[in-house]
């Protein structure tokens, strides 16, 4: 009896804890009849392009999280805080096109007059619990109150290290429009979004964005969730076309035959922004290993590449700077250019810069 109770406790904490407003909501109503009728949604849930197990063969969640609790003999964290810059947004030109990048997954765009913001995760960890997850000291030199109005927020999925509750709702007031794959406006509208202000989209629809912009939402091999219920929303790249650039926002991914055929279709492109950290030969299929990001690239016929989802977050048992290592020498073999800025540093894409490699000087 006292071990029912026990139970029963431990059943109603879970349930309480995940009332909290981080984990979002699952699609209801309209958008769910949506979503069951697009082609990419089946038996229940969104499935990839072609099948994607979540871990590699021979793999379970049990070895996957005692290696990295309990085998972790690397350093995967920087001991130094990290160098940073910090410019004002709110006093640009307007012909400026530039690209700032916060660290992981985040990085904000002034194009052709248009201002972006992909991925935002501002509050300083990439979990429910707070504790948890924490980014690097120094990553965290912008907050909201630095953004001026978003004329376009993209994001590529739902995971907590790319939709941040924290950010999201801060950012409100400020965000004209929002585009996401299919289903993600559910936690918007949760955490006070209009339903006006929200472009939820299949994979290779477009939207007109007015004034010679658009956007189409393209294939990754990832997943999504905020729970335990997984696939419910769409996860997305992004083919976003303005008047002057062209450009491929990448969302997570595994390797696979959807770069060659977005290649083909779009490209090619002025500038590919590609995941290449948190990666481990375990779940190879939903995250690129290093020696893949620049064929990817090469794919996608990109003519110059910058290298997002790593030096903020350690979500993978490699050292914290290895990505930016390996895919920088790859780079150099391949003789594709690289952007890899400083977390805040302001890039003209305009211009053509070379980078110094500042993660040589972090210990």
């Amino acid at each position: 009896m006292y071990l029912l109770l026990l139970l029963a406790l431990l059943a109603l904490a879970v349930y309480l804890f995940m009332q909290q407003p981080v984990f979002g909501k699952l699609p209801t109503g309209a958008r769910l009849n949506r979503i069951e009728q697009s082609p990419n949604f089946r038996d229940g849930s969104f499935q990839n392009l072609h099948l994607t197990p979540a871990l590699a063969e021979g793999e379970t969640m049990f070895k996957v999280m005692k290696k990295f609790f309990f085998d972790q003999k690397i350093r995967n964290k920087p001991s130094d805080s990290l160098p940073s810059k910090k410019i004002d947004l709110t006093t640009l030109s307007p012909t400026e096109n530039i690209i700032v990048w916060f660290g992981h997954s985040s990085y904000f765009m002034q194009l052709d007059g248009k201002k972006f913001l992909v991925d935002p995760v501002l509050s300083g960890s990439a979990s429910p619990i707070k504790i948890t997850t924490k980014s690097y000291l120094g990553a965290d030199v912008y907050t909201v109150e630095d953004f001026p109005e978003i004329d376009f927020l993209l994001i590529t999925h739902d995971h907590y290290d790319h939709l941040d509750y924290e950010t999201i709702k801060a950012l409100r007031p400020k965000v004209k429009k929002a585009i996401m794959g299919l289903g993600v406006g559910a936690h918007f509208e949760h955490w006070g979004y209009d339903a006006g202000v929200l472009v939820e989209k299949d994979w290779y629809e477009t939207v007109d964005l007015g004034d010679g912009f658009q956007i189409t939402l393209t294939p990754t091999r990832h997943f999504s969730g905020r729970t335990f219920k997984r696939n419910t929303s769409l996860w997305t790249s992004f083919v976003l076309q303005t008047p002057s650039q062209k450009m491929y926002l990448g969302g997570d991914s595994g390797y696979d035959t959807h770069f060659a055929e977005i290649g083909e279709k779009y490209g090619p492109f002025d500038l590919a922004i590609l995941e290449c950290g948190q990666y481990n030969e375990s779940w190879k299929y939903i995250h690129m290993l290093p020696h893949e990001i620049v064929p990817a690239a090469e794919d996608l016929k990109a003519k110059a590449l910058m290298p997002v989802h790593w030096g903020k977050f350690s979500l993978a048992n490699h050292p914290w700077d290895e990505p930016i290592k390996r895919v920088s020498d790859y780079a150099k073999q391949q003789n594709l250019p690289l952007l890899t800025p400083m977390i805040g540093e302001k890039i003209d894409l305009d211009v053509v810069k070379t980078f110094d490699g500042w993660w040589k000087e972090v210990r």
